[in-house]
C-alpha cells in the first residue's frame, strides 16, 4: 500500500485506481458518480454532511483527507477491501474513520453462501477474522452480502490504524429507488439496528472502535455527470 497520495483536480483522475477502468467508469455508474459527488464538494457532500450531522458526536465534524479506492488489506488471500472512498475526519475531540460504498443499480455482490461455495482454508481465515473485527458470534445468515462485511470492517480496522476511537460504515447510494437497501437493511439487523434511509446508526463496540453504520442518498444530478 503507497504512503505517498497526491490530491485530485478533477474527478476524472479517480479512474486510473479502478481495477478496471475502461469497464466501471461509465455515466450513471456508481464509481464515476460518486467521484464527481465528491470531488465537486471538496469535502462532504452535503447530504452525507446532513446526514452526519443528525447524531451529536459528528455536528462538526470534518474531513481531513478522503483516498479515492483506498485498499484495507485483508488476511486469507490477495485481494483487499477496497474502499470507493476512505475518509480520516475529526469530531472536537477525536479522529474518525469512515469507509464509503458507493451504489446505484449495481448489487453488493455475492452472497456470504456464494462466496463460501468454494470453500477454502483461506476464505475460513478470512471469515474469521472479519467476524473478530466486528464482534459478530454464531453462524451469520447465507444472504448477507460479504461486501457489507468486509467494507465494515475495513472501517475499524482503519480506526485502530490511526488511533480513531470512531469508525463509520457508509453506503451513499444513488439509486432513484434505493435498490438494494435490503440487504443493507439485513445487515443492520444483525449488528442490532432497524435500517432507515438517511440515517447513522450506532451498533456498539466492534473490534474495540464506537462503530456506526448508514445509508445516505445521494444527489441524483450526479447521475448525468
Amino acid at each position: 500500500m503507497p504512503s505517498i497520495f497526491i490530491p485530485t483536480e478533477s474527478a476524472e483522475q479517480w479512474a486510473q485506481f479502478l481495477a478496471e477502468p475502461v469497464k466501471h467508469w461509465q455515466k450513471g455508474f456508481s464509481a464515476r458518480t460518486l467521484a464527481y459527488s465528491w470531488q465537486e464538494a471538496q469535502g462532504f457532500p452535503a447530504e452525507v454532511r446532513s446526514v452526519l450531522a443528525t447524531l451529536e458526536p459528528f455536528r462538526d465534524l470534518e474531513l481531513l483527507l478522503g483516498v479515492p479506492e483506498h485498499q484495507v488489506p485483508l488476511p486469507g488471500g490477495s485481494r483487499p477491501s477496497q474502499n470507493d472512498i476512505w475518509c480520516l475526519a475529526k469530531t472536537r475531540a477525536n479522529l474518525v474513520s469512515i469507509a464509503v460504498e458507493g451504489k446505484v443499480e449495481e448489487p453488493f455482490g455475492p452472497t456470504l453462501g456464494e462466496w463460501q461455495a468454494e470453500a477454502s482454508v483461506g476464505k475460513s481465515s478470512r471469515l474469521a477474522y472479519l467476524t473478530e473485527q466486528l464482534s459478530l458470534s454464531g453462524e451469520l445468515p447465507s444472504d448477507l452480502r460479504y461486501q457489507l462485511l468486509h467494507r465494515s470492517a475495513s472501517a475499524v480496522i482503519e480506526a485502530r490504524r490511526f488511533f480513531a476511537p470512531q469508525a463509520i460504515m457508509l453506503v451513499h447510494s444513488f439509486s432513484p429507488t434505493k435498490q438494494w437497501f435490503s440487504d443493507y437493511e439485513l445487515f443492520a439487523s444483525l449488528l442490532g439496528a432497524k435500517a432507515v434511509p438517511n440515517q447513522i446508526h450506532a451498533v456498539g463496540l466492534r473490534g474495540g472502535v464506537e462503530f456506526f453504520i448508514g445509508w445516505v442518498c445521494g444527489n441524483q444530478a450526479y447521475l448525468s455527470r
